[in-house]
């Protein structure tokens, strides 16, 4: 940057002069009589709300941190808000003077950054895309030299169209107005296959970029958002940012959203996600009331509907809701992807031909106690994807069996007290394993019940399940050695007792051999093996007398 008081000197000059709002927040170790907050706790008086009489800190550094891990930047570069709406507004009330200066955007967009410059007092400059929703670089460069807005608002995936903006535009955007903020509102990229601009600020400090937690991680209810920017930047919208924006249970909740074991589960979430973009994009194309698709890297798809009064019913009918984007742009609508049943209504109500066959049963586990955070997925109709990691490699390998030989697709992540023992990482892992299990049973309808198997080299497994409900294990076998690896041999009975407590199994496994990891090897694959035919679905029916399993 040429101008070394840059970004004081495109700052607001009421903002550039005024002192930042102390607010203490947080919990010190000293007695705080010092923000008139009350002594005690609301009820219930329990864990659940401790510290709610205390007002949270400003910008809450485990959540700072955390999310600056997760973005791949340093945690004096992001602003903690509401949503990234939040950031949105911040920057209009920290740059832009009421009935002064202007923003620019390129319609069809998210609306919002209208919005918060007409709460504002913001003039807006529109460089509208191109018919084929394209960014005319060319138009709003012109536009930049024109009129010399302070903020130019672009939205990669645009919302609703879908498209990614090329990373050299907004380089070139950059780099030809060094005094203007370039926004780039990213709160779809990690649905696209563009990567985050984010890597670039370190080179262009005018390089803004709002992320969000609504959308991929799931947290739309919990409402936060980040603002990424140089420094300077985040200390001035630090000044203009109202108190302790970021409620304690807010931060609890990101960060159990966002922890280590977590993350994987997320990753699986993502890929099924976009392989339902794809499902769908392609079933609406022989929907008879779409007339032109548009391809998308974002969590929805835009088209343009030939028959507006058949579609509005068709949906009333079907009593699905789809964004109507008709007054922005004629006659087209946004629908989201949902998850694979909810696509399937919609596919129906849009009369479009998609394969409608019954679903992969997934079930998903999240545990946290205080000596160990688990998360589960299994699906028991893809084994495609297995992703374990407990810490504890013999274990690892075991669960792998299991996932193998039951044709179970697992992704299964658990942070431990491995150094302390293994007792706790094996106990927790089985009982959240098994509910993840039994959550993607359901009803059990159609499901074979029972299974049975297995010898392996000297050693013989002979396991018998039953998917009755009714919790009981019988293991009979010894070991030779105490540990296989970090693995106590103790816990191989105990692991499949945990796993048939909340799956609501009866395991019976009866064993021999002469050598201990072969006999606990041969316990996994022979539980693996007798719950694929167990698992497998055939029908409707419920395999039990009673009706009910």
């Amino acid at each position: 940057m040429s101008n070394n008081n840059w970004p004081i000197s495109i700052t607001r000059p009421a903002i550039a002069a005024m002192s930042a709002y102390s607010a203490r927040g947080g919990s010190t170790g000293a007695l705080h009589l010092d923000a008139n907050e009350s002594p005690w706790t609301p009820p219930p008086s329990d864990t659940s709300v401790k510290n709610y009489n205390r007002y949270p800190a400003q910008q809450p550094n485990s959540l700072r941190d955390r999310l600056a891990g997760l973005y791949g930047t340093t945690p004096d570069r992001l602003m903690l808000g509401r949503g990234a709406d939040e950031a949105i507004d911040i920057l209009l009330r920290t740059f832009c003077e009421a009935r002064q200066d202007k923003i620019l955007i390129c319609t069809p967009t998210f609306g919002y950054f209208k919005t918060a410059a007409d709460i504002q007092g913001a003039s807006i400059i529109d460089v509208p895309l191109t018919d084929e929703f394209k960014w005319d670089t060319a138009a709003i460069q012109r536009a930049i030299t024109s009129h010399e807005p302070k903020i130019i608002f672009l939205c990669s995936p645009n919302n609703p169209t879908g498209n990614s903006l090329a990373a050299d535009a907004a380089i070139a955007l950059c780099v030809d107005n060094p005094e203007t903020l370039i926004v780039v509102d990213e709160a779809y990229v990690e649905f696209s296959p563009q990567p985050s601009l984010i890597p670039l600020q370190d080179k262009y400090r005018n390089l803004i970029i709002t992320r969000t937690l609504s959308k991929v991680y799931g947290l739309a209810g919990v409402r936060m958002g980040v603002c990424i920017a140089d420094p300077e930047i985040i200390n001035l919208m630090l000044k203009v940012l109202p108190p302790y924006p970021i409620p304690r249970p807010v931060e609890k909740a990101v960060n159990l959203a966002l922890a280590p074991a977590a993350m994987a589960v997320h990753k699986t979430r993502l890929a099924l996600w976009k392989s339902e973009r794809k499902r769908v994009y392609s079933a609406l194309k022989a929907s008879p009331f779409v007339e032109t698709l548009y391809p998308s890297d974002a969590n929805y798809i835009l088209f343009k509907t030939r028959d507006e009064a058949g579609l509005l019913a068709a949906l009333n009918q079907s009593h699905v809701k789809i964004r109507d984007f008709r007054q922005k742009i004629a006659g087209h609508f946004r629908l989201s992807i949902g998850s694979p049943e909810e696509n399937d209504i919609a596919l129906t109500a849009l009369e479009a031909k998609a394969n409608t066959n019954s679903h992969d049963r997934i079930g998903e586990i999240f545990r946290k106690t205080k000596e160990t955070d688990i998360a589960v997925r299994v699906n028991l109709d893809n084994p495609s994807d297995v992703n374990i990691e407990t810490g504890n490699g013999f274990f690892d390998h075991m669960l792998e069996q299991i996932a193998k030989h039951g044709s179970i697709g697992l992704t299964l992540t658990c942070r431990g007290d491995l150094e302390i023992d293994a007792h706790h990482t094996i106990e927790d892992t089985a009982l959240a394993f098994g509910s993840a299990l039994k959550k993607a049973l359901g009803n059990k309808a159609g499901i074979g019940r029972y299974g049975f198997v297995m010898p392996m080299d000297e050693t013989q497994a002979r396991v018998a399940i039953d998917l009755s409900g009714r919790p009981a294990t019988v293991f009979k076998g010894t070991f030779p050695t105490d540990h296989v690896g970090e693995f106590p041999v103790e816990m191989c009975p105990h692991f499949f007792e945990s796993l048939a407590q909340t799956l609501g199994a009866a395991i019976h496994i009866d064993v021999e051999g002469e050598n201990s990891h072969h006999i606990i090897e041969a316990c996994f694959k022979g539980v693996g093996r007798a719950l694929r035919p167990a698992f497998a679905r055939n029908g409707q029916d419920i395999p039990s007398t009673k009706g009910v399993l």
